[in-house]
């Protein structure tokens, strides 16, 4: 019974995770928008909800001040490239430790800086409901520009990455031909542009018949690579990748699509031995490597 209970308490209790760097507020007054009034940010995980991996997760919600939460290698280790990630939770919260810190510290171990975006949340009834979360992102890139000397990053080695939601964030950042904001200060004077995109489990790509992207996406000849991950069976449509790489291929952008038969959605860098989508990982660093991101 006692070992019983012990391995209950240690699946229920979270990973731990690494403290970051820095942790730098995006905006010095208002963030551009409409003014949001949503409460206290929390993390309103339940202790009913479902374990991921063997373990709950972190689901912070009530966002209004948006930061990126800095994750550096070892001085030593750093190989120049840097990646925003933006975690899933369908515009309404944001799976902080499963799609966020755990994968900075993946970037970290192959000596990729990693920026951890807790973007505003919840805009799911706000339209458009990706427009701050974009500014978020875009602001995000333009700051980690403007430290790039003094972190060591190369300018053309900036990319961002996104689940669920947060693969949609980043997929319209990606695609941007212009910023959703107007300039606030000297960071604003460096690009937004991101120098690669991996989507995972993207959401909210295609329209509602799912025969084509949504209407107000364009993608054209100056969208990033692109690495995209998604399952069959995820409640998620898997069309949202499958229209992404169609639209990329027509005017040639370079894009890898891995689509598996099962694995549902959700699951972030946490390996299920029945699910081989969750080793995506392992394939996302070769493309990295292959790309010239890990030197």
């Amino acid at each position: 019974m006692l070992r019983s209970a012990l391995l209950c308490t240690l699946c229920c209790t979270p990973l731990n995770a690494a403290e970051p760097t820095e942790i730098i507020r995006l905006w010095s007054s208002t963030p551009p928008g409409p003014i949001r009034v949503v409460g206290d940010e929390a993390d309103v995980t339940k202790p009913e909800d479902k374990l991921i991996g063997g373990h709950r997760i972190i689901k912070l919600a009530n966002v209004s001040t948006p930061e990126a939460h800095v994750y550096l290698p070892s001085r030593n280790q750093r190989n120049g490239s840097a990646v925003v990630i933006c975690p899933g939770g369908g515009y309404s919260i944001l799976a902080w430790d499963l799609e966020g810190t755990e994968v900075a510290e993946w970037f970290n171990s192959m000596g990729v800086t990693a920026i951890v975006l807790k973007y505003r949340v919840p805009t799911n009834r706000v339209t458009p409901r990706w427009l701050q979360p974009v500014q978020d992102t875009q602001r995000t890139l333009s700051v980690v520009r403007s430290r790039a000397e003094e972190w060591g990053l190369a300018n053309d080695r900036i990319g961002v990455l996104g689940f669920s939601a947060g693969g949609d964030a980043a997929a319209r950042t990606a695609l941007a031909m212009e910023r959703h904001y107007k300039p606030v200060d000297q960071a604003d004077r460096e690009s937004c542009h991101a120098d690669a995109a991996m989507l995972i489990y993207p959401g909210y790509l295609a329209n509602k018949q799912r025969t084509a992207l949504s209407e107000d996406l364009q993608v054209t000849k100056d969208a990033p690579p692109m690495f995209l991950i998604h399952a069959f069976d995820d409640r998620v449509p898997v069309e949202s990748s499958l229209l992404m790489a169609l639209a990329l291929k027509k005017v040639k952008v370079p894009a890898e699509l891995h689509v598996f038969d099962t694995g549902g959605h959700g699951y972030g860098l946490r390996p299920v031995k029945a699910h081989p989508v969750t080793n995506w990982p392992q394939q996302c660093e070769v493309w990295l490597k292959r790309n010239g991101w890990l030197k």
